[in-house]
């Protein structure tokens, strides 16, 4: 009994089983204070499908070889472009939504594949220099904003150069997967759009990785020294990695954006590859190997843990605030036990 009791253990994972236990605490909390049961449960899943993409973009980086990808934000400019391309051509629904991504699309592969050419030329110090490419491309994009030949007056200041920090997404392409076949059960609504979605490219990738060309990645990741021996082009498939990564970012943030409700610009990219990397390191994942089940599993935990957080620490504490320092916590903790895992184990 003792040695399964130690196998699941050893499968879990120290960070996931505190996680799933504190999560678990807290959905008994809430229950316990009578916090609305199906309102939070709409919450997490909604999140689900906000951050999946964004949490799926670091499983081409990682068993490519790459690691963990701080560079997301590379990725994200690329789709906030695109949604703002859609915006200035004055779209709306769901063309808008077809219409950022197909923008976002080439723009993410050409980025991707300059952003994966630099991580070969630095082997072995990839994280980072991904994580100040990250933060170098959102400083210069803040230029970028200001420059960019935009004049849609949804998007630009009403009075000096530049676009605006925050744009709002009403009467564009809001919600469009949300509310796309969502039904209520009780006080709880499955947003049936944007988890199909989610799901979708979860399968999607779930075929990549299965084909010839996924299974070369995953030996180019695992063992370079094998892979030159039989023939691979490590580079190349490490480029491959960084591309697929860098696309899935793009996407994220635009199906991101549109349950948002904004576009939010300037420094707000930044961070946003922190919390996709903690999640899917909650899930299982580590520095040198990923899979789907880890992109689904921790994003639910890590964004379950924030949304549960708030409603009982608000009624707990009126004062303070205990989700923004959990949030912390988890998110830095987890990627730092991660990091100290140079062997990658379970």
């Amino acid at each position: 009994m003792s040695e399964k009791i130690a196998v699941y253990y050893k499968a879990m994972g120290l960070p996931r089983l505190i996680i799933t236990l504190f999560f678990l605490f807290l959905v008994c909390v809430s229950v316990i204070l009578g916090i609305p049961f199906g309102g939070l449960m709409t919450d997490v899943v909604v999140r689900l499908g906000m951050h999946g993409i964004l949490v799926l973009a670091m499983v081409p980086a990682i068993i490519s070889g790459i690691g963990l990808n701080f560079g997301l934000p590379l990725g994200i400019l690329c789709g906030l472009i695109g949604a703002i391309v859609s915006i200035e051509l004055d779209l709306v629904g769901f063309p808008a939504f077809i219409a950022a991504i197909l923008v976002a699309l080439p723009l993410a592969a050409l980025i991707g594949w300059c952003y994966g050419w630099l991580l070969n030329k630095v082997k072995g110090s990839e994280m980072m220099v991904a994580t100040y490419a990250g933060f170098s491309a959102v400083f210069l994009m803040s230029i970028g904003w200001m420059v960019l030949p935009f004049k849609s007056p949804e998007i630009t200041w009403p009075m000096g150069p530049g676009l605006r920090t925050t744009i709002s997404l009403d009467g564009r392409f809001r919600d469009v997967l949300n509310n796309w076949g969502a039904f209520n059960i009780g006080s709880f609504r499955f947003p049936t759009g944007l988890i199909l979605f989610f799901l979708l490219s979860c399968f999607i990738m779930w075929l990549v990785l299965r084909s010839k060309t996924g299974i070369a990645m995953k030996t180019v990741g695992a063992n370079p020294n094998f892979a030159v021996a039989t023939g691979l082009n490590v580079d190349n498939y490490r480029i491959m990695g960084s591309v697929l990564s860098t696309i899935l970012g793009a996407v994220g943030i635009i199906v991101y954006s549109q349950s948002y409700g904004f576009l939010q610009l300037y420094q707000a990219p930044m961070f946003m590859g922190f919390a996709a990397v903690a999640a899917v390191l909650i899930g299982g994942a580590n520095i040198k190997n990923a899979k789907i089940s880890h992109v689904i599993i921790g994003t639910f935990l890590f964004q379950g843990l924030l949304v549960i957080a708030l409603p009982v620490a608000n009624t707990v504490m009126t004062t303070g605030s205990l989700a923004e320092i959990t949030r912390l916590i988890v998110t830095n903790g987890i990627i730092l036990y991660a990091l100290t895992q140079v062997d990658g184990g379970e």
